[in-house]
């Protein structure tokens, strides 16, 4: 391209723009991002109305966002954030007016339409004004966080969990992907910074050049080798005191009580996970003001007390989930919980292990008691789970509606297998021991 070419494409005022100041520079662009911003709302709204006209089925597309995707030539999951914050706008004026005026940025904007609500709305408005758009995003998750759907993100989350491992024999190396949950994430943090302290890395005068992420890798392999011997080395142990390694595997989690006891509020993690993970913890409570300055910091507590713990052991043997027989990695689970004002005693606690936990915290399940006072679990569906499974002498057989697939979803009531459909006797079908 010519040099005259390339004058006539590039605008005339940037031209000169070697003779601004900085401070002209940093106007211009505050200006030019404050009309972007404006002018960003009046496409919300257009893409909006062509949305509610199904302007889209014209194209043959089967829905705005594959359009507006095709359209204007953004990434599909682009299209989709437009068009739900499009439709979001409509119900909350205060967001649409300061991003109308370009006071709000379409990011600021994408994050509060996922958790505004008419009564908070004006409160996150003041905020996001005073605030960068990663803190915006940031708060908008704390909040989400403690909402009933947070369940499913936990859920997603978890599901997400994968481990990968590609080996490059001609590197001699083996590289390894790890995505699990964030809580579970920061207890492999806080193991690999354990073992870092420890001594557990390269070190000497020839590990000196030795980078941040080769002693995160040093303490992976400590960590690994540890759990093959059968626990930490001797003089590990030896060299740090029983009292001192507790704080070295706690994971700080911020969350409001009011979240903690059904009302609003913020959390770091999903409302769910941090209550499965305060079931059976010890718990450092601080005292925050509105900015999350401390104000006051109380004395850790030892949610389950040992004697508990050693009744809890004497009586549940392990996870009391049906048909679960683990008996290591167990934790002690509130029925109900205690920020909901559930007692730390042995009527209100049982021993579960860490996936039928999760499943009682994060997976829809519940414990409920019987006509007799005794503790029987169901399942996200509603359907409850026998001791030792569904007999045919507590259910009614019907014949005629079996199933080529027994996995088939059904009423509560109902088990379906392929010889036919059990309709539980509520009195009789959570009672065998």
């Amino acid at each position: 391209m010519s040099a005259v070419a390339v004058a006539n494409a590039v605008p005339a005022d940037s031209l000169c723009s070697a003779r601004r100041s900085i401070d002209d520079l940093d106007a211009a662009i505050c200006r030019l991002a404050s009309r972007i911003n404006a002018e960003s709302y009046q496409m919300l709204v257009l893409v909006r109305e062509f949305d509610d006209r199904l302007g889209w089925a014209k194209w043959s597309f089967p829905s705005c966002a594959e359009w507006l995707s095709w359209r204007c030539g953004i990434s599909l999951s682009a299209a989709r954030e437009k068009v739900r914050t499009a439709q979001a706008l409509r119900d909350l004026p205060a967001i649409a007016l300061a991003f109308r005026e370009g006071r709000l940025s379409y990011t600021k904007v994408r994050a509060l339409t996922r958790v505004a609500a008419p009564h908070d709305e004006d409160a996150l408005v003041r905020y996001a004004l005073d605030t960068t758009a990663p803190q915006v995003e940031e708060r908008c998750r704390q909040i989400r966080n403690v909402q009933p759907d947070s369940v499913h993100d936990a859920k997603r989350a978890w599901e997400a969990r994968s481990l990968s491992a590609w080996r490059n024999a001609a590197r001699g190396t083996l590289c390894i992907r790890v995505e699990v949950p964030l809580e579970a994430g920061e207890l492999v943090m806080q193991a690999l910074e354990r073992a870092t302290e420890v001594g557990e890395v390269a070190q000497g005068a020839e590990f000196a050049a030795s980078s941040f992420q080769s002693q995160q890798a040093d303490a992976l392999i400590a960590v690994a080798k540890a759990y093959l011997d059968g626990g930490a080395s001797a003089s590990a142990s030896a060299s740090v005191p029983t009292s001192a390694t507790a704080d070295h595997y706690q994971v700080v989690v911020h969350v409001d009580e009011a979240a903690l006891r059904g009302g609003a509020g913020r959390a770091d993690v999903p409302i769910e996970t941090v209550k499965r993970l305060a079931c059976d913890a010890s718990l450092v409570v601080v005292t925050e003001d509105e900015s999350g300055a401390p104000l006051n910091v109380g004395r850790k507590q030892r949610v389950v007390p040992t004697a508990i713990r050693r009744a809890l052991w004497s009586r549940d043997r392990g996870c009391s989930f049906p048909g679960c027989h683990r008996t290591r990695y167990v934790d002690a689970h509130h029925v109900r919980h205690w920020a909901a004002g559930g007692e730390t005693s042995v009527d209100n606690l049982v021993l579960l292990c860490s996936q039928h936990h999760r499943l009682l915290h994060e997976g829809g399940y519940q414990m409920r008691r019987d006509y007799q006072g005794e503790w029987y679990f169901v399942r996200a569906d509603g359907r409850a789970i026998p001791r030792c499974g569904y007999l045919e002498s507590d259910c009614d057989l019907d014949h005629d509606h079996a199933l080529e697939n027994p996995s088939m979803e059904g009423p509560p009531t109902e088990v379906r297998e392929r010889r036919g459909v059990y309709r539980l006797r509520p009195e009789r079908s959570v009672l065998r021991t």
